[in-house]
Order: C-alpha cells, then sequence, then structure tokens
C-alpha cells in the first residue's frame, strides 16, 4: 500500500527551538532531488494514490479514536487568503464519518468574545473525547492579523498593554501553555501552515475573478490584506519559531499545488492518530455474561 515515507514526512516538520526562515521552504511539489528526478506527474499520480489511502486510514481511525474514547484530535490550519484550507479539509476527511468530526471557522471576534481573553473563543470548540475537531484558523489568528494590525488590541481592551517583543513573547507562552495542557489531556494537536507562494495567490485570487461561479469566494479584504504580505510572512515566521514545540510541532506544508498539499495533511493526520495506540475496549465479565444471555434469548426464538 503506498504512504509517504518517514523521512518525506520530516522534512515539513519545524524542530523545535528551530528560527523558521519561509524563505527556505519551497511552496511547490519537488521537495526532494528524487521527485524533483521522477517528473512532476509521476509525482502527482502517486500523491494521489498514498492521499486514497490515507483518506481510508483516517475512517478507520477515526471510528476506533470514537470506540477508545480517550482521545481527541485537533487540527490547526493556518494559511495566506486562497491557499486552500477549506479544500484541504474537503478532500482530506472526505472518508470520515461526519459524526465523529467538527469543523470551525474562525472571523472577526464578537462583543462577547471581545470581553474574555483572547483563547476564550477557541476553547470553547474544543473537541471532545473520540472526536477530531478542525480549527479553520485558530487563536494564532491573535498572534497573525494582530500582531499585523496591532490596531485591533484596543477592542480587547487590555490593561497596561504595550505593543512590544515581550507582550508577544507571552501570548505564546500561553498557547505554548494551552496545548501542553492539550496533549496531557490527551489531545492530539497537529498544526499545519500552508505556505502559499505570493505569485500564486495572485493566480488564484485572478482565478476567482474571472470565474463567475467564484465571485462569491473573492473579499476585497484579501486583497488589502496582500499589501502587508511582508509583515504575514514575518508574522508566521516568529509564530512558528515560538511555538513549534515537542507537544506540539508545526508542519510546513507547501501549497501551490493543493494534490500535494492535501497529501501531505491526510498522510501526517494519519500516521499521528494510528501513533496513538488506540484500542477497541474490552468487555468486562459483567457484559460479557450479559451478551451470552442475550445471544442464548435470539437463539431461543
Amino acid at each position: 500500500m503506498p504512504q509517504l515515507k518517514q523521512e518525506i514526512l520530516d522534512l515539513f516538520r519545524v524542530a523545535p527551538g528551530k528560527d523558521v526562515s519561509l524563505a527556505d521552504h519551497d511552496p511547490g511539489w519537488a521537495q526532494t532531488k528524487q521527485l524533483k528526478e521522477l517528473g512532476k506527474n509521476i509525482v502527482k499520480k502517486r500523491a494521489k494514490e498514498i492521499l486514497e489511502e490515507s483518506r481510508g486510514e483516517l475512517a478507520e481511525s477515526q471510528e476506533l479514536l470514537y470506540a477508545d474514547n480517550r482521545h481527541a484530535v485537533l487540527v490547526i490550519l493556518q494559511a495566506m487568503d486562497a491557499a486552500g484550507k477549506d479544500g484541504t479539509i474537503k478532500h482530506v476527511m472526505s472518508g470520515v464519518n461526519p459524526q465523529g468530526c467538527q469543523v470551525f471557522g474562525f472571523k472577526k471576534p464578537s462583543a462577547e468574545e471581545l470581553d474574555h481573553n483572547f483563547l476564550w473563543r477557541y476553547t470553547r470548540c474544543l473537541p471532545e473525547r473520540g472526536r477530531i475537531g478542525i480549527f479553520n484558523r485558530s487563536y494564532y489568528e491573535d498572534v497573525l492579523v494582530v500582531k499585523v494590525h496591532p490596531e485591533l488590541l484596543a477592542d480587547q481592551k487590555l490593561p497596561a498593554f504595550q505593543n512590544n517583543k515581550a507582550f508577544w513573547q507571552a501570548r505564546y507562552d500561553d498557547i505554548n501553555a494551552l496545548e501542553r495542557h492539550l496533549t496531557r489531556n490527551g489531545i492530539l494537536v497537529l498544526k499545519f501552515f500552508l505556505h502559499l507562494s505570493k505569485k500564486e495567490q495572485k493566480k488564484r485570487f485572478l482565478d476567482r475573478l474571472d470565474r463567475p461561479d467564484k465571485h462569491w469566494k473573492f473579499s476585497l479584504a484579501d486583497m488589502e490584506e496582500r499589501a502587508f504580505w511582508d509583515e504575514y510572512q514575518k508574522a508566521f515566521e516568529d509564530a512558528l519559531t515560538a511555538t513549534s514545540t515537542e507537544w506540539a510541532p508545526w508542519h510546513i506544508v507547501p501549497a501551490d499545488q493543493k494534490w500535494i498539499t492535501r497529501t501531505i495533511v491526510a498522510g501526517i493526520m494519519a500516521k499521528a492518530i494510528q501513533g496513538l495506540d488506540l484500542h477497541y475496549p474490552e468487555p468486562t465479565e459483567t457484559q460479557t455474561e450479559a451478551l451470552a444471555r442475550v445471544r442464548k434469548a435470539l437463539d431461543a426464538e
């Protein structure tokens, strides 16, 4: 059965303590010399086979996750606009039982949410045991969008706020502490940054403008934020550097080709969930006796 090799998966994992420079990460499909030698057509064909296999593994793992009922999985997707977060969720999770998966998207916070700490609205949506929860954007927005636009902090009514290095480090520390707490309590945290090039974002924006059926996906705000591209890249680098930990590492996933993005995310998810050592629960002696009585009664009908 085709699977992503561990050495390929390791290419995308951000080692804890490593300073991240996105310029060192290729957003395209040819991640290694070997892949480049194989050629795009062969790599794409194999990627689709691996995606299909990973989706099957995810479906099986999700059922076992629910039956085991000791763990949950939190998937965090962060990216620039048009990087393919929605499509990744759709294609990677297509085989999973909808009852076992929750997807939450976070946009501009409400007045009620702003009256709480910045993590509150996200922690309310954490997955229960036995389920996979997906955050399409997450609490990282508060060290990304808010860092690029610090004027937004005025709405959070923070006491004695200063827009300095110490403030943002404190937020990174809060996030790391939250994720440490989650993992200690059985939640597997999987974090993906979909790494899109500025050139490819332009191409996708133009595609949305050229196709009437995609006009609904285009927002003028997306274009406004594109003007802050360099600021966002720096904010992502800072966040990836500060919050890739042993218990919740980041993965920088190339996003210029959607097929490679989906394959990598699915492969990492499938392998990580399988690593949880999940088991179907063994019936107790009392349950076994009860089941035997039920079988006897059914056989006697």
